[in-house]
């Protein structure tokens, strides 16, 4: 394929396993420029290029309104320093927040197995009690 030609609606859905309803409300909220031909979409090599960051970006926890503004940096016209300088301080934030979250889940999945033995020796005493009945 081309990297110029311009992809239908079906062909981005295969090609970057979404929705039609995904491709149509990213461009509603703006993220999204497909030409129109009638009610016909054609996706561009900008509009993939974007959809990549934008799914890169949802995988990492960005907000879309946070994607939105680091796409819309991108023409300020100083080599994407703005931009490059504003997702780096995003994903700074974003890192300390899933760490926080994984370590979170760490003391919860280590509270849960401990309450999970408890309840194994709980569950064996009552059958050994049973069976001697």
């Amino acid at each position: 394929m081309s990297d110029d030609r311009m992809m239908t609606i079906r062909e981005m859905c295969d090609a970057y396993e979404v929705t039609p309803r995904t491709l149509r409300f990213y461009e509603q909220k703006e993220l999204l420029f497909p030409v129109r031909e009638g009610q016909k979409r054609l996706f561009t090599k900008r509009d993939r290029a974007r959809l990549k960051l934008i799914l890169r970006g949802k995988r990492f926890g960005f907000s879309l309104e946070e994607i939105r503004q680091l796409l819309d940096l991108y023409h300020m016209g100083d080599q994407q320093q703005t931009q490059l300088s504003r997702t780096y301080e995003i994903a700074q934030d974003r890192l300390s927040d899933m760490i926080k979250q994984r370590d979170e889940l760490n003391i919860a999945i280590a509270e849960l197995q401990e309450q999970m033995k408890w309840g194994e020796k709980m569950i064996a005493s009552m059958n050994q009690k049973r069976a001697a009945e």
